[in-house]
């Protein structure tokens, strides 16, 4: 890969190195998206080796400044959320192209990231799938357990979200998921949700 992706990524990482919100990693503080951002490079790179610049780039850019748009500025509902959600896939896919276009990319290229980011031809396109299971694959290896201890006593709500993150994901998806590393509780709950859905 040529300068402009390392380019790219080292510009995505600047942003995110803004956000206020510090998670704690190996005993240092790291900003949350930064982290996020990382984690999802990481992940893409053992679950798709292969993949290319255009979905590395799209991976690392999925959470771009998130943090500028808090959940809490839309109402605490079912459409608000909707509205946040949507909101910042746009907003995402906008930056992402912003610094590529800076960066001398394609707009062939810049509009594909711009797809990956919104979730475009989710059903058509194998690497907004491979995106998808990313997400998923992230939010189980590092996100998962803190949900279920935020949720402890709402069972029912922790098999959910594992039931409808299972739904988003490809068969290959879920046999990643499988062969990782889980803790006792969190094993546990993705037990008891594919039971369900058999």
């Amino acid at each position: 890969m040529d300068n402009r992706f390392h380019i790219t990524i080292a510009d995505i990482d600047a942003l995110n190195s803004q956000d206020p919100h510090l998670d704690v990693f190996e005993g240092k503080k790291i900003p949350k998206e930064l982290l996020y951002s990382q984690r999802m490079t990481d992940m893409l790179h053992r679950f798709c080796p292969d993949a290319s610049e255009n979905l590395q780039i799209a991976i690392r850019a999925q959470h771009i400044q998130r943090f500028t748009h808090p959940r809490e500025k839309y109402p605490m509902d079912r459409i608000g959320y909707l509205q946040w959600r949507t909101e910042l896939k746009k907003f995402h896919g906008e930056k992402a192209a912003g610094i590529m276009r800076a960066n001398g990319y394609a707009e062939e290229d810049i509009q594909k990231v711009d797809d990956l980011i919104n979730k475009r031809r989710l059903k058509t396109d194998p690497e907004a799938q491979t995106l998808e299971d990313v997400v998923c694959l992230v939010f189980l290896q590092y996100y998962f357990d803190e949900f279920i201890v935020k949720h402890v006593h709402e069972e029912n709500k922790t098999i959910d979200i594992v039931q409808k993150t299972w739904k988003k994901m490809s068969d290959k998806g879920h046999a990643y998921a499988l062969s990782m590393t889980h803790s006792d509780q969190a094993l546990n709950v993705v037990n008891k949700a594919l039971a369900q859905n058999t």
